[in-house]
């Protein structure tokens, strides 16, 4: 049977949610992000980009090249509450989908054209969620993840792409090797000092060619550029979590103590998170006393992985749990509602210090082991 994936991305979506708040922003260009020169442009508009900008970019570079940009700060729970929005728009309907990120969906399809046009209902689904959240949308449509995801890139801004089965490579030959998901900076550097710019010279590559040079990465590359992806659509789940609980030898009351483990503890969830490409909603605290009585505390947070906002609101939920002069024995914390996404959503909230480092902290544990790198409190 011909698959049939679907990938939804709403177009700017930041922009998009806050020109649903104030439409003076309407066809001028808009930077989401930190209002500091040291923070980071988390997204910016199309007329924005006219300028050179573009997301991850410090805010400085960006208003020099923009000095006429409106500055807007970010807003965690607007965003989430928008992308729920989209979610529910998309499970109402759709017989399989994965949340790929704050903006991003797929849909499986496969089967459907016995009953439904595959592109018609996606169009009618589209238009729903247009009709319904006031957000623009873009789809593609295609035989697989990559293609489609490609797909919708060509059709933006607010627009839809097919791709007919078979016609996978011509589609993609033209393109640039920067459209391939997960074809970054230094990969793509490297290609074009080997003379590899668009998309058809990979394709006319021997597969061994890249396996040499950029090993499994670049036989995952050369799949792609050839249209090849057999990767599934994972059901969206809301019910997958990650904890970590430390119990005391000796009960304690030492607060630096308690803090240090905290601490400790989201550092090590939110590298384990990134690793697997995940962001979560929700962040639990667990007290045990030392007369075993037990007790948690949760709050709801945007979709992030950053341990420096997960440390902030893991503080908050302590010093509001711990609130009886006794000691402890157990001290938990655990992540919830994870979904598969991109550190995007963090970039109003941390500066190009902030990314500069979880990246570099990041390649260290990759590379030694998840203890070779810690902050000095964890010590």
């Amino acid at each position: 049977m011909e698959r049939q994936i679907v990938h939804c991305d709403l177009d700017t979506f930041f922009v998009s949610v806050e020109r649903l708040m104030n439409s003076d922003l309407e066809g001028k260009p808009v930077l989401i992000g930190g209002s500091s020169d040291r923070g980071v442009v988390a997204s910016c508009s199309y007329e924005a980009r006219k300028f050179g900008v573009h997301s991850a970019m410090p805010m400085k570079l960006a208003r020099q090249l923009c000095p006429e940009a409106i500055l807007v700060r970010g807003d965690h729970d607007k965003y989430s509450y928008y992308s729920k929005m989209v979610t529910d728009v998309i499970a109402e309907r759709a017989p399989m989908y994965e949340k790929a990120s704050i903006d991003e969906h797929y849909l499986d399809l496969s089967g459907m054209d016995k009953f439904f046009g595959c592109w018609k209902w996606t169009q009618e689904l589209r238009h729903r969620i247009i009709d319904q959240t006031g957000l623009p949308i873009s789809f593609g449509l295609s035989v697989n993840k990559t293609v489609s995801k490609i797909a919708t890139g060509t059709a933006k801004p607010c627009g839809e792409r097919q791709v007919l089965f078979g016609t996978e490579k011509p589609f993609l030959a033209p393109l640039s090797i920067r459209k391939i998901p997960g074809a970054g900076e230094k990969t793509c550097g490297l290609l074009q000092k080997m003379g590899v710019s668009k998309i058809i010279t990979l394709q006319e590559m021997q597969v061994s060619v890249m396996d040499k040079v950029l090993g499994a990465s670049g036989v995952s590359i050369w799949r792609k550029a050839n249209g090849l992806d057999d990767s599934p659509v994972v059901p969206y789940s809301e019910q997958k979590s990650m904890s970590k609980e430390h119990t005391f030898e000796k009960d304690t009351s030492d607060m630096e103590l308690l803090r240090k483990y905290i601490i400790t503890m989201i550092d090590e969830l939110a590298y384990a998170l990134r690793a697997d490409k995940k962001l979560t909603a929700c962040l639990t605290l667990k007290i045990r006393y030392s007369n075993f009585e037990t007790y948690t505390k949760q709050v709801q947070i945007s979709y992030t992985s950053s341990e420096k906002v997960l440390t902030q609101k893991a503080l908050e939920l302590f010093r509001g749990l711990y609130t009886r002069r006794m000691m402890l024995r157990l001290i938990g914390i655990k992540f919830s509602q994870l979904i598969y996404g991109s550190y995007q959503a963090d970039l109003f909230a941390d500066s190009v210090k902030d990314l500069h480092l979880s990246a570099a902290m990041d390649s260290i544990r990759n590379r030694f082991g998840e203890k070779a790198v810690m902050r000095a409190i964890s010590l």
